[in-house]
Formats: C-alpha cells, structure tokens, sequence
C-alpha cells in the first residue's frame, strides 16, 4: 500500500467530466491498453455516459476506454459484473430481494399491523418504509437501536407510527430468512465491503479511480479510502472548498453528542460542502490531504467563478462579511439573471436560449431544473423550430398514454362508470387506435351527446337505461348512442363485475385489467418504451401479487397503480438534437455545456421542500444519525455549486406559478445579494430574452372586436317564436340570432348538479303526468315525485326531496283550497299569426276561473319575475299566452283571461311555495291591471316582431343587459373585448 493518498478535487469552474479524462489519457493513455484495463467509479449510469463522451472528446480519435463501474446504481452486481461478484466466490452474496416483492411484502405487514387501511394507503405507506429502512441499511445503523434511543414523550401520531415500525422490522427478517434473500442495499454493502478488502489485501495491478463520488455511506466511504491508498489508486471528488477557513468547515458539523446533555449539536446539512466534509471524516482523512486535481479545459469557466460560488455559499453567521469581500471573491461574469412575470414566459425565454446558442457552430446548451412542468414547456416550445430535445429525467408512466389509460380503466369501474370516467376513458387516444378511430370517435362524441346534464343511474345498465328513455328534448341523439353502447358495452362487463364483487387478490383484478385494456386498444397498447413499461409493471404485480395483501378492494385500485407508476421514470430512446439537452438534477451532475440554464429557482422548487417521514420523527432521526430531511437541499446547493462553474450560466425564475405568487429561491437571493449589478463583475440581467419572449408571439396591435349587430335579410329571419324567446330577442337580439338563425345551443355539462332548468323540466313533467294520467288525484302527485327521484343521484335525492316534497304538498292544498277554479288543461301547445309571424308557446296550466274567465298558471322552481321586468316589457310570457288563448291558438280553449300567477315552489316566508302575479285589480306595487296585461303584451310583442322579424333592424348584442342575465353567447359575441367600450 502506499503511504500517500491520492486524493484530489477538480473546482466548480472546471468541466468535471473532460477535465477527468484528459487528466487520466495524460496520466496513463502513454500505453492504450493500460488505460483501457483501468477502473474508474463513478456515481450513476448517466455520470458513465457523461465520462464516456468526455473521453472520446479528449482522444479526437479511436480509444479504449477503461472500465466504468456505477457504484451508486441499486443493480450493483448487473452494473459491474465479474468485477464485484466473482462466479467462482467461494463464499457468494445472498441474492437481493426483488423491490416490488419486498414493497408488497411490507405492505401486507402493514396492514395487519394497522387494521382498516386500505390496500393502496399500505402499498403507499410500505415505499416510505421501505425507504426509511433503506437508509438505515446505508448508514449501517441496526434498526434495534430504536429502543435505546431516549427522544422523551412522543405525540400520539409519532408513537404509534414508531410502534408499528417496530413491530414490521421485527417481522421483516424472517420474511427475508423465508425467501433466502437480503434487503438490496444491504447487498451492495456487502459487495462494496468485499471488494475493498479484497483490494486492501491483494492490490490490484492495474489504476483504479473513484470520481465524481459524494455519497457518504460508510460502505462507500471505506471505499474510497482503500482506493485512496492504493499504488495505483485516484480519488477525484467533486468541487470541494480547498479555499474554506478551518474554522468555517468546522461549523458545518457533523458534531459530537455532549457529555452531560447526550444532545448533538445541529449540523449544517444544508451547506453544499456539508456531505463532502461528512464522506471525508469517514474516510478518516483530512482535506488538507486533498490536492487540485490541476487539468484545464477548453470549457472552463474563469477561476474566480469558484471564489464567487464559495462566497455565495457561506454558512449565514458569516454572510455579514459579504461587504468586505474583495471584488475578486464575487466575480460573476458571464452569469446572467433572468425574472419574468410567469412560468409561460420563463419556459418561452428559456426556449430562445437555447435556440439562439445553436446559432453558433458547435456551440452547445442544456437546461437543468427539477420542475418536470417547465422541462416540458421548453421542450415544446422549441418544437416549434423543429427542435427535439432529450428529458433525461423521463417522465412518469402515471402521465404517459399507457399509464393514463390502465388508471382510466381502473377508474371508471371504480366509479360504477360514471360519465365523466366512462367518456375519458372511451375517448383516450389508444382505444381503438388504427382504422376504426374514426368510427369509434363519433360512437363516443354521441355518447358524450347523450350524457350530457345529471347523472344517471350507477353501472352499465343504468347508461343503457338512460339512452332508452324515450322521453326528453334529445331523443333522436339517445338513440344514435344507444345502438353503439350495446356493441361496446359486453367488453366492459367483466369488469364491471369484477368491482361489483368486493374485495379481491390482486392478481385477478390486475389481470381482468389488463384483458380489458387489451380489448379495447389491442397489442398497440403494449408497444413502444411506455407501453413495454407499463406491461413490465402488471407483470411484475401479478408475479408478486401473492406476497402482498391477501385482498384488495377494486376501489382501491386506481390509487395503488398511481402510487407505483408515478415512481417509474420512463425516458424517451435518445434521437434528440446533438448539441441540446435537458437534465433533471440528478442527471446532471458532471455534465457541462457551453450554456447551461439553470431554471426553476423558486423555493418549494429549488431547493424542493424536504419530502416527510412519515415513520420516523425528526427527533428519532437524529439521534439514530440518519440523515435529515434537510439535507437534501444541501445537496440541491451542490448541485447548483457545480451548474454556476459552466462557461455561460443563466439563472431563471419566475414570479408567480399557476395559484400564487412564488417566493425566490433562497440561493437566487444569495447570489443577487452578493453580486454587483454594475459594472462587468456583477450578475447581469438577460433581458433582451424576455423581450424577444414576449415579442415573439406579439402580434404588434391589438384590435379589440366591435360590438356584433348582424343583420340578415327579412326574408330570411325567422317567422315563427315561441313566447320564451320573446324576451331574448328584446333585451339580447344577437343571442336570439344565435339560438334561432344560426341553430347554436350551449350544451350541459357532463355529470352536472341539477340546474334550474333541468330542475324545472322535472317538475313539469311530474305535474303533467299528475294532472293528465290522474285527473290531479291529491294522493297521486307525491308518489309521482318519489318515481322521479328514484333514478336521480342519491346526493342531490338527499338534497332536493325533502324540499320538494313539501312544495309538492302545498300544490295540492292551494288547488284544494279553490273549489270555484277548475284545471282546464296542462301542458298543451298552442299558436296564432300576429304582427306578420306565428306566435307559439306552451302554458303550464289553465284553470276555469268562477266568473268565467281563464286563469293562466305557470309554475316556477326558482323566484318569478319582478314587477319592475314586467313594467318595462319584459317577462310578459303569461300576458302573451293570454293572446294565443284569447284568441283560439289552443285547441279547446276559449274565453278571456283575466287571471295571471306564478305557482312558485321555492321557499318564502319559512315555507316552500307561494303564488305571485304580475297584475293586481287595485294597481298596487305599480303593477298593471289585469285587463291591460293581454293588451301591454300584445303591443310589446307587435313592436319587437314588427322590427327585428319582419323588419331588417340589426340584432345588436346585449342591447338591454339588464335584462339579458344569460351568458350562453357571450364568448361567441366576444363580450369581454367591447363591453363597456361601446359608443352610447
């Protein structure tokens, strides 16, 4: 062994990765092939590919390319073969426990250790378990020490979680003893042990380097001092702070427990050295020992980029000093700041970034940031120049099209197909994918038609039963979706009966899941790297189904794969432009670029908040040694550490997100408080990108729309009117136009709350029925009611037939308590030729008053219309169907009405139903007497047909907006752009 350790550290302002390799070719490329039997350590498999191209940029030719060896991958044995894992092993490490296998495992010893919870809320609750535990086994800590540990009185919720821990930790290792296997990080501890003594023994006889390392297991650590020690042994750490005072380093901790207290002092885990200096004390060295590792690149940044990215770093207790830095220690040259007002603006400028560094040859540029939502802004937006742009982060198959689909699926039998998840799940883009799309589409589009307004009755049949119903304004588009339903229906039953079932093994609702999925989107569903994930995932689950709980509740379905797919990261095959990339913040440590764009810096986003543990307290974690929830925004520090040393940085953020106003990262803050913003040595603002961001799109003027008055020919306006429209045409005649002239009609939405409307059409029907079917029988109209809300969503029969009900009762004493009036007739069609067009309406009731005259009843849910409408011609319905009776437009009706009333069933005066009237023989309240009610109509309606039906007057939109409170057309009359602008 060597006395000397080799030990080194290339600064922030270095390009890591081709600094390494043109530091090794120097050192051992004189011989090809001793380079090429070479060990290199590495972090990850994306820091392999990093290395990788910074060799063949350093060879400019052919070149063996030593080992790389990703001790930081959980596959260990698979990353590195023979080298760790030797066949011939006398002495063979146990095989790990499958991920999957050991997740659905706890999860079954969580569930019977906690009674109640689902089997989703244990799978969920068993990753972070499994993570907890997983961190133990790195930091070599027995989970038994648990019980030694003195933390005091705990809350209720943390003893009972800590207890529960217990009792699985207990269990688990006789599940591992009963399958012959060990917990995987505990595997890679063993192989990485082995290996070290192995070499610590017999060196090997070839270089071996550790680079790019920060983790500071103590398996890892043990590591790196063995290879620190050897004759041909490098250990090249990442940017650690050579220049940092000794008593600075010594406050980033960790610290010893006081003797008398047993209380540690808190460690600044959130400083990006903190880590560093953790992974040095275990390797028993001292940083004195580290030495640069002194090998320049062509993509370097100034050296004083480091001294400024130190400065910005300082623990806060030493931030005083900033003022008495030297200009040299806050050199931010060539890193620009960019703050725009929104995340579409950010991704947009970032965008012409990038696309303005490939304006110069050769010239590359990445974006690095944690926000997954403005990667994929970006990449989109450069689309636009016919750019592709590599994620390597990935995207979670949750959101992909196959995993959105199986949760589509799981959901809509989870919700007895109810037609929000019925509809996205039949109009998702892989059910049937290919020739028959088309057909298939508008098979849903009528579907979608049809079950527009409430929702109907629970489960397939009750969908069917609905396109049945031959009642209602929308028959004929029932019957268009009722004939496809039937072919399509038979392929979901199974599954409907499968959640109809209760509580089930895993394997055959995963499997009827998948026969279904299959079903209705074939093979395809299956192809391409998201599909191939997917499938792998369902396979996975029924291969392991049976270690996990025994029975899962079909309901619990769609949470559980939400929970397994969101951590599955699914990246696209490599094809994207050469010179551009996007990483996550793991994926970038080591990579560099000529321009490198840090995004996102928004606290909450970078530095995330640190993710909970919900097993163990802080307090817990502490004296255990874990790491802290903390700590890793210290290593989102580093990581921004390493992106600020790039040649050209430009830093991002924006002020507000989708709900609320953000808050600046707190490194952003540091920066803008250390930097100097003038002169050259200051952190210079990127604004001609936010201009260009905001020009790009700008169409230079804009020309609000004028306020629409079409005016159509008289020939060709319409002759007929029904008397609900009447009021339409005066107050708005642009949305009768709309309505009646170019047949437009705003749809329901889809599993709507009961609207007023829909609300009053029941209620008419129910009367019409009561009163046609049974001659008004006092004992007959609740029993009709109760039939009606028999189909209605149990929520709304909750809500709405109490009140209904009683309104329904006083219906039946008021027409009890007028024995001289007689209900001549209900619901019946009528109309007349007046002013040049036929007239036609529809009345509710109309009575036989005792003086002869006709009583003409309308009956409202809601209030009816103020005296104040009436007075200034409006709501003048029940004066204009007086006309059409007065003058024989109903078949059988004949007479002179002198009695107009609103049979209203809201509630008034603590009582649900009143009757209100528009007229009063004594003209009080300013009301119009009744036998000048028919008259005022009829001249009303004569001056509104004489111009906007038979005349050419244009149909000016909101004309009367007072009276005109319905928005159906206001966006196609592009209301907002002229209302309040408009010339008087």
């Amino acid at each position: 062994m060597a006395a000397r350790l080799n030990l080194y550290t290339i600064p922030p302002h270095r390009a890591f990765a081709d600094a390494l390799a043109q530091g090794l070719i120097r050192r051992f490329g004189g011989d090809p092939l001793r380079l090429a039997r070479g060990i290199v350590l590495v972090p990850t498999n994306r820091a392999k590919k990093a290395i990788t191209d910074a060799f063949v940029r350093a060879s400019g030719g052919g070149l063996l390319l030593p080992r790389l060896v990703a001790v930081g991958d959980p596959e260990l044995d698979e990353a590195a073969g023979p080298f760790l894992d030797p066949a011939d092993d006398e002495d063979p490490v146990p095989p790990a426990v499958d991920p999957l296998q050991r997740r659905l495992i706890l999860a079954r010893l969580v569930q019977a250790g906690q009674p109640g919870i689902d089997a989703a809320e244990a799978v969920r609750l068993a990753g972070e378990l499994a993570r907890t535990l997983d961190q133990l086994l790195v930091e070599e800590i027995d989970p038994r020490r648990m019980r030694d540990v003195a933390v005091g009185e705990l809350s209720e919720h943390w003893q009972r979680s800590l207890d529960l821990f217990e009792i699985v930790l207990s269990k688990w290792p006789q599940q591992l003893e009963r399958i012959c296997r060990i917990d995987l990080a505990e595997r890679r501890n063993r192989l990485l042990g082995r290996v070290a003594a192995r070499w610590r023994s017999d060196p090997p006889d070839r270089f071996v380097c550790a680079a790019g390392i920060t983790t500071s297991a103590p398996a890892i650590a043990r590591l790196l001092r063995v290879v620190a020690g050897l004759p041909g042994g490098i250990v090249v750490f990442p940017a650690v702070d050579l220049a940092m005072g000794e008593g600075e380093w010594a406050m980033l901790g960790p610290f010893e427990a006081d003797p008398a207290t047993g209380r540690r002092k808190r460690s600044l885990e959130t400083h990006p050295q903190f880590h560093l200096k953790l992974l040095i004390d275990r390797m028993g060295i001292q940083r004195g020992e580290i030495e640069p590792w002194r090998v320049a690149t062509e993509l370097d940044a100034p050296p004083a980029r480091s001294k400024a990215i130190a400065s910005a770093m300082m623990p806060a207790e030493l931030t005083k000093g900033w003022s008495e830095l030297p200009a040299a220690e806050r050199r931010l040259a060539e890193v620009r700041a960019l703050e725009v007002a929104t995340p579409a603006e950010e991704a947009q400028a970032i965008a012409l970034a990038l696309r303005e560094a490939l304006e110069t040859e050769e010239r590359t540029a990445a974006l690095v940031t944690p926000d997954r939502a403005l990667a994929k802004r970006v990449a989109a937006l450069c689309a636009r120049w016919g750019l592709a742009i590599d994620d390597s982060a990935g995207t979670a198959l949750a959101s992909l099209p196959p995993g959105t689909l199986l949760l589509a699926l799981a959901e809509a039998g989870a919700q007895a197909f109810a037609p929000l998840a019925l509809l996205a799940l039949l109009k998702h883009p892989l059910v049937a994918a290919g020739e028959d799309r088309l057909a298939w589409l508008e098979g849903a589009r009528a579907l979608d038609l049809a079950l527009r307004g409430p929702r109907p009755a629970m489960g397939l049949a009750g969908i069917e039963a609905h396109l049945a119903d031959e009642e209602g304004h929308d028959v004929h588009v029932r019957r268009r979706a009722l004939g496809w339903w039937r072919e399509i229906a038979p392929s979901l039953a199974p599954l409907e009966a499968l959640y109809a079932g209760g509580a089930a093994p895993l394997t055959g609702l995963l499997a009827q899941l998948r026969e279904t999925a299959t079903a209705l989107c074939g093979e395809g569903l299956w192809a391409r790297s998201d599909g191939r994930a997917a499938a792998a995932l369902l396979d996975d689950l029924e291969r392991e189904a049976a270690h996990g709980p025994a029975l899962v509740e079909p309901e619990s379905l769609t949470a559980m794969l939400r929970t397994l797919m969101d951590e599955i990261a699914v990246r696209p095959p490599q094809g994207g432009h050469p010179r551009l990339a996007i990483y996550g913040l793991i994926e970038a440590r080591l990579q560099t670029a000529d321009l490198l764009v840090l995004g996102g810096l928004n606290e909450g986003v970078w530095p995330g908040l640190p993710a909970p543990d919900p097993w163990l307290a802080p307090r817990i974690r502490s004296e255990l040694g874990l790491p802290g929830l903390e700590r890793r925004i210290g290593l989102s520090a580093h990581d921004l550490a390493m992106g600020l040393g790039a040649r050209e940085v430009l830093l991002t953020r924006a002020k507000r997100d989708a709900g609320a106003p953000t808050i600046a990262s707190r490194f952003w803050l540091r920066l803008e408080a250390l930097a100097e913003h003038d002169g050259k040595q200051g952190m210079r603002r990127a604004e001609h990108l936010l201009a260009w961001a905001r020009a790009i799109d700008d169409p230079g003027k804009h020309e609000p729309a004028a306020r629409p008055e079409p005016s159509p020919p008289a020939a060709i306006r319409p002759r007929v009117i029904p008397v609900t429209d009447v009021d339409r045409l005066k107050a708005d005649p642009y949305a009768f136009y709309a309505k009646r002239m170019l047949r437009l009609r705003q749809l329901d939405p889809v599993d709507a709350d009961p609207s007023a409307a829909w609300r009053g059409t029941a209620v008419h029907d129910v009367l019409e029925k009561w009163a046609k079917l049974d001659d008004c029988a006092p004992d007959k109209l609740e029993p009709r009611v109760l039939d009606m809300l028999a189909s209605a969503h149990p929520m709304m029969r909750a809500l709405w037939q109490p009140r209904l009900i009683e309104a329904v009762r006083w219906i039946v004493r008021e027409i009890a308590a007028r024995p001289e009036r007689r209900v001549l007739a209900v619901e019946r069609e009528g109309s007349i030729d007046f002013a040049g067009v036929t007239l036609k309406g529809k009345f509710d009731r109309i009575d036989a008053m005792g003086d002869g005259t006709l009583g003409i009843i309308d009956y409202k849910t809601g209030q009816p219309p103020s005296t104040k409408a009436v007075r200034a011609g409006y709501s003048l319905q029940l004066g204009l169907l007086g006309l059409i009776a007065e003058r024989g437009g109903f078949s059988g009706i004949s007479g002179r009405a002198s009695c107009f009333e609103y049979w209203s069933l809201a509630r008034k005066g603590g009582e649900f139903g009143y009757i209100q009237s528009p007229v009063d023989v004594g003209g009080k309240y300013g009301k119009m007497l009744p036998d000048e009610f028919v008259p005022v109509a009829a001249e009303n309606f004569m001056e509104t047909a004489r111009a906007y039906l038979t005349g050419d007057a244009p149909f000016t939109a909101k004309l009367h907006p007072e009276y005109a409170p319905y928005a159906d057309y206001d966006q196609l009359m592009r209301r907002d752009e002229w209302y309040g602008r408009e010339r008087r």
